[in-house]
């Protein structure tokens, strides 16, 4: 089956962009958790690699956690470092508290990765997984990074950012077209992107014959995006942005991975002090 193009959509004429995604992201992962939970279920090689690479005793937090499926990581270590979930969907959280095998109950939070909830640099690490691009706006996108890096230690906290991209792979179900926009190049593109609702799992649509479908809101990413929108968040809380031994302020984010994989951008983030 060829990908199926998305349909973009005109963000302009939403007045909120709050009330634009609790429509169109929040009630739905709701709704469809237990059927989203049944598709994501295998970490990915690169967040995999990063969490176990992380100091024993290390603690952190997953901003999006979803089904909580990289809160038993690293599965060669069980129990070496301890991640926290948060997530906005209560559905959504109660799969994550029981993510793993065994009966070891995850810690999870109800919050909004726009929110602060947290001590300023209380954590060693955080990772934010498939989340930021569900936002509706550049400054809310950039708000969600920037609370990333003020939640992680100044002397050594790592950040990890994954978001989808319009550069999809072969093996991909999807198709970004930005030929008709020339506003997308090196901007990104807004799309609605479909989920077909499981007649066994979740809500049982009203009309047995059809499923249900919902559609939900993706900022999708062009290449370059997500670095410069990391280095905009650094900059505007007063981070110098490179490397330590290229600065010479007293405190900075240095992006040591910024890359693609499998129709994912990502970066990493280090942040530093003297």
């Amino acid at each position: 089956m060829p990908p199926r193009a998305l349909e973009a959509v005109n963000l302009e004429t939403n007045r909120d962009p709050a009330d634009f995604e609790a429509k169109n992201v929040h009630e739905i992962y709701d709704t469809i958790a237990s059927h989203f939970s049944s598709t994501r279920y295998k970490p990915w090689p690169i967040i995999a690699k990063f969490l176990s690479d992380l100091p024993t005793g290390w603690v952190g937090f997953d901003s999006g956690t979803g089904n909580g499926k990289y809160l038993p990581l690293p599965t060669d270590r069980p129990g070496a470092i301890w991640t926290i979930g948060m997530d906005r969907s209560r559905n959504l959280l109660e799969i994550a508290r029981r993510a793993g095998e065994g009966n070891v109950i995850r810690e999870v939070v109800w919050g909004n990765v726009l929110q602060n909830p947290w001590r300023p640099n209380a954590f060693d690490y955080a990772i934010s997984i498939a989340t930021i691009h569900h936002l509706a706006t550049y400054e809310r996108r950039k708000l969600a990074v920037q609370r990333l890096i003020q939640a992680v230690s100044a002397d050594h906290g790592r950040v990890l950012i994954y978001v989808w991209a319009i550069e999809q792979d072969e093996l991909s179900k999807r198709k970004v077209s930005v030929e008709d926009d020339p506003e997308a190049n090196g901007k990104g593109k807004d799309v609605m992107v479909p989920w077909v609702l499981s007649k066994t799992i979740g809500k049982p649509s009203p009309d047995a014959s059809k499923p249900e479908v919902f559609n939900r809101y993706y900022h999708m990413f062009a290449k370059g995006e997500l670095a410069a929108l990391a280095s905009d968040a650094a900059k505007d809380v007063g981070l110098s942005v490179g490397s330590r031994e290229s600065s010479s302020s007293t405190q900075g984010v240095d992006i040591v991975q910024d890359g693609w994989e499998r129709s994912n951008y990502y970066v990493e983030l280090r942040r530093w002090s003297r």
